[in-house]
């Protein structure tokens, strides 16, 4: 089995880890907000808002994504490019995530496998999109996932899927050379603007997009035909619905029939998000400057390791620990495992009505731990409006 895992891993070239060090004048902290746009105007909201981040402590910064597999990669790079011109003409600090799991819409030639009169076509694909079962001919053609509200998804990728990774391999390594050129000509004054890559969106099988029984069925009919009772994020490895991950377990081996179990599952998620560090390091991003952000939803599961790897510093989402981190048992026990310099609440949100107190409380406690180098709000359009937040913010950086 390790034989397995190693010859996959070994497929890809990595290069060396380096170990770049913070400046003592940088921001020790951040507050990031995600779903800032790539304009003048919205960066110059933040600038007015909370004022200039050089020389504070805690600085507040922007997180963007870029869906690499979504756009083209001339549409995807021009889009990165204008953040990192906006975060040093305003100077604000950005956090750049590069998503390749969530949304891969401009790859049908990766996933589309059953519709021979659209584009991308090769039944192949199914090798590039998850399974119901331990063979291909159990390959989904629909996902669910649910932000918000219930939406329809592209089938869940084959994590595993040598096809799948080389694309990805080739997308991410371009963005991350932009970056790094972008980060290597800024004087040393404006360094800290890069607060770090981040890899992984909630990574996981079967959450952010799951799979409904005989989901198949129901890609020609109506959406309002669709199953709507969700998740149950404590039934594990099925989530409640039907289970998914049995073409990436099957394609490095660890598992060919039998019961698909939840370490499978886990240690899927940490190979993953290792191939995409190690890839992100092999580009110059240096450790302290390199998160993941794994998946987690229910206590004692072991997802939460799947974010500690050698390369970079773990990170998960904060929603009903918004209020103090600390008190996510599982995260915590996942991080006191870890030897990176830093981790982040890379995906937070205190959600509902809350003084500016309450807010206060919420930002002190999650910022309070000696390692944490960011957290990021999901997002701006949710808080921007909301003067205890606000207000809270600003009375934070100015600790």
């Amino acid at each position: 089995m390790k034989f397995l895992i190693c010859t996959f891993l070994s497929l890809f070239s990595f290069g060396q880890q380096n170990n770049d060090r913070l400046t003592a004048s940088e921001p020790s902290r951040f507050i990031m907000v995600n779903g800032v746009t790539a304009t003048q105007e919205s960066f110059q909201q933040i600038s007015d808002i909370f004022g200039k981040s050089r020389d504070k402590k805690i600085a507040v910064g922007v997180g963007f994504i870029i869906s690499a597999l979504n756009m083209t990669p001339k549409d995807a790079a021009l889009q990165l490019k204008q953040y990192l011109s906006l975060s040093e003409q305003f100077e604000v600090p950005v956090i750049v995530q590069l998503d390749i799991e969530q949304w891969w819409g401009n790859r049908p030639d990766l996933w589309n496998w059953w519709d021979k009169n659209k584009p991308g076509y090769n039944p192949d694909n199914r090798k590039n999109v998850e399974w119901t079962s331990w063979t291909p001919d159990s390959a989904v053609k629909i996902g669910w996932r649910n932000w918000g509200r219930q939406l329809r998804a592209l089938p869940m990728p084959n994590l595993m899927s040598q096809k799948y990774r080389a694309v990805c391999h080739v997308e991410m390594g371009k963005l991350a050379t932009i970056v790094m050129d972008w980060w290597k000509s800024l004087p040393k004054e404006k360094k800290y603007l890069f607060v770090g890559i981040k890899v992984g969106w909630e990574s996981a099988i079967g959450v952010n997009n799951w799979y409904y029984p005989n989901g198949n069925d129901l890609l020609e009919q109506p959406e309002s035909n669709d199953p709507n009772y969700g998740l149950k994020t404590d039934s594990l490895p099925d989530r409640g619905v039907k289970a998914i991950g049995y073409a990436a377990v099957s394609t490095i081996g660890l598992a060919k029939s039998g019961k698909l179990k939840e370490e499978y599952i886990t240690e899927i998620v940490r190979l993953h998000l290792e191939d995409l560090c190690k890839l992100m390091a092999n580009h110059g991003v240096p450790r302290n400057r390199l998160f993941t952000h794994c998946g987690g939803w229910s206590q004692g599961e072991t997802l939460y390791s799947a974010a500690l790897n050698k390369y970079a510093c773990p990170g998960w989402s904060f929603y009903n620990y918004a209020s103090d981190p600390k008190k996510d048992i599982t995260a915590m026990k996942a991080l006191s495992l870890s030897n990176a310099p830093f981790w982040g609440a890379v995906e937070w949100l205190y959600q509902g009505q809350y003084s500016k107190e309450q807010w206060m409380s919420a930002l002190t406690n999650t910022l309070s731990d000696s390692r944490i180098r960011y957290m990021c709000i999901y997002n701006w359009g949710s808080i921007k409006n909301n003067l205890n937040c606000i207000s809270a913010i600003k009375e934070t950086i100015q600790k």
